[in-house]
């Protein structure tokens, strides 16, 4: 596996500008001033940042930049709180820089010690952190370590998340637990709500225990979700041989998130949910919701359209029309409730609201499955969907991406290179760390040569300890 990226781009750009002497900081300067050339320093782009600082220098001539210019901006007492020196934690844990992010809260907190960061900053960094712990566990094999991150962390093992505790269930299983194993499933038919994950939870289970662990557990998910039941009785008929040859076919297992950006969802969903008629053949389940007459669809849509998600959900609790179960998709699946937006896109898309509506629900389910690493249940619909050039490209780079990591953690090094130059073509460039996994994927397929020149160009670009340690290895 790769070690863990820490691209520090405003260092090197550090000491690139740094052509002053180590004296006062920029501390008498308005903070719009500095705006630029702090994204500048923080997004590495070194010619923008010199024109920029020669802009400050000639218009206060007086003035004296910091030695360090990743501290532009941060002159402020200590009282007044971090201020925009906040934001750069929310980026590099976007990127999932971790260990940057970590350092960079941690000596905010430091400086700042009257400063309380937002909870949710160290919720998501402490969630990413134990997710990455987990995979990398998972990776190795190592299921003291991957227990270990649960225990630290157990919310990567909520519904969203559910395929942590799939892993976690096999993990136990291979190292002859199969009791806890059990429970583990046992936890996921408890807490989530989705039939699709209800349904593949006890197909798992079916395939590590007894006949009677299996109609246990089946009872136990039909007590919790009722609603469910149909669903869980052809299931528990097909694993106890029944057969039934109208049953779904069991849902696909995600593999591990790679470390590549969530996909964003639109933040505007279409305005018009104007019923039309469904299409020739198309049936209607009893009891269905209609697809209009929720008087709570403009408030709905108004929270969706401010991207105030939480207040959505709250607006739209128990939908009682498709489009305001549409909206309510959006809102969870932008609130990380991936697998509930799921099941209000699948329903949306055959509902009879307008062309446009159900074409963006085949995208949101596209997302969905996306964000569950189901990347070829997403290929699959999109192949038989018409979207627009922009959701498509969205939808391509993406898959791209799972792929190519995917083909890596499977060893397949040729083809990941081969998915990851394709993404390079649609996109125009890729992230630094994907570049970094295929400078790797081109030395384990025994092309040290290219592998070489990628990392000297990546070590050009922004020379890190990862870009001297791949350096070193296509050397030797």
């Amino acid at each position: 596996m790769l070690p863990h990226l820490i691209p520090h781009r405003a260092a090197l750009l550090a000491l690139a500008l740094a052509t002053v002497s180590p004296v006062a900081e920029a501390r008498d300067l308005p903070a719009a001033e500095l705006r630029a050339l702090k994204y500048y320093v923080e997004t590495g782009d070194r010619r923008s940042a010199s024109a920029e600082l020669a802009r400050l220098k000639a218009r206060y001539p007086d003035w004296t930049p910091p030695n360090d210019l990743t501290r532009i901006g941060s002159g402020a007492s200590a009282a007044d709180g971090p201020g925009d020196e906040a934001n750069r934690v929310w980026r590099l844990i976007e990127i999932g820089n971790l260990e940057a992010a970590r350092g960079r809260l941690d000596h905010l907190k430091a400086v700042h010690p009257d400063w309380q960061p937002p909870a949710e900053m160290e919720e998501l960094l402490s969630l990413a952190e134990t997710q990455a712990a987990f995979d990398g566990a998972i990776a190795a094999g190592d299921a003291p370590a991957a227990i270990a991150a649960v225990r630290a962390n157990p919310s990567i093992l909520r519904c969203d998340r559910v395929n942590n505790a799939w892993q976690l269930a096999t993990m136990q299983h291979k190292t002859g637990d199969t009791d806890l194993a059990l429970a583990t499933y046992r936890g996921v038919l408890g807490s989530c709500t989705d039939t699709g994950v209800l349904v593949a939870t006890l197909q798992k289970a079916h395939s590590i225990g007894t006949p009677a662990d299996t109609r246990t557990l089946a009872e136990f998910a039909r007590a919790r979700r009722p609603a469910a039941r149909a669903s869980i009785d052809t299931a528990e008929r097909q694993l106890m041989g029944a057969g039934d040859a109208t049953a779904p076919a069991p849902a696909r297992t995600a593999t591990a998130r790679p470390a590549s950006r969530a996909v964003a969802a639109p933040s505007t969903p279409p305005a018009r949910t104007v019923p039309v008629a469904p299409e020739a053949g198309a049936t209607r389940p009893r009891g269905a919701l209609p697809d209009t007459g929720d008087a709570r669809v403009a408030s709905v849509r108004d929270a969706a359209r401010a991207g105030a998600w939480a207040q959505c959900l709250d607006r739209s609790t128990a939908p009682r029309s498709v489009d305001v179960l549409y909206e309510r998709g959006w809102c969870a699946y932008n609130q990380n409730r991936s697998l509930e937006a799921l099941a209000a896109f699948r329903t949306a898309s055959t509902s009879g609201l307008d062309a446009v509506v159900r074409r963006d629900a085949r995208f949101g389910m596209i997302l969905a499955f996306l964000a569950n690493q189901m990347t070829e249940d997403a290929a699959r619909l999109a192949a038989t969907t018409d979207l627009t050039d922009e959701q498509r490209l969205q939808v391509e780079a993406v898959i791209l991406d799972q792929r190519g990591v995917r083909a890596f953690q499977q060893d397949d090094f040729r083809g990941s290179i081969t998915y990851l130059d394709a993404l390079e073509r649609l996109t125009g460039g890729i992230r630094r760390d994907l570049a970094i996994m295929r400078a790797y994927a081109h030395l384990n397929a025994g092309d040290r040569r290219t592998a070489y020149r990628q990392f000297e160009d990546l070590h050009d670009q922004l020379a890190t300890p990862e870009t001297r340690k791949g350096l070193n290895a296509a050397r030797g």
